[in-house]
C-alpha cells in the first residue's frame, strides 16, 4: 500500500510542474492536489490508520 501511495505522489509532483505547454495556464490546482493528499497522508500516519 506504501509504494502504490509513493508512486502516486511520485507522478503528481511530476504532473504538477507547469514544463509542458498545454498545462501553463492550470494555475494551483495539480501542486495544491498534491499538498492535499500529502496532508491527508500524514494525518492518516498520525493516527495509526494507515
Amino acid at each position: 500500500m506504501a509504494t502504490i501511495l509513493l508512486i502516486v505522489l511520485v507522478l503528481l509532483v511530476i504532473g504538477a510542474l507547469p514544463t509542458w505547454p498545454h498545462s501553463r495556464n492550470w494555475g494551483y490546482a495539480p501542486s495544491g492536489l498534491a499538498g492535499l493528499i500529502v496532508v491527508v497522508l500524514l494525518i492518516l500516519l498520525l493516527t495509526g490508520r494507515l
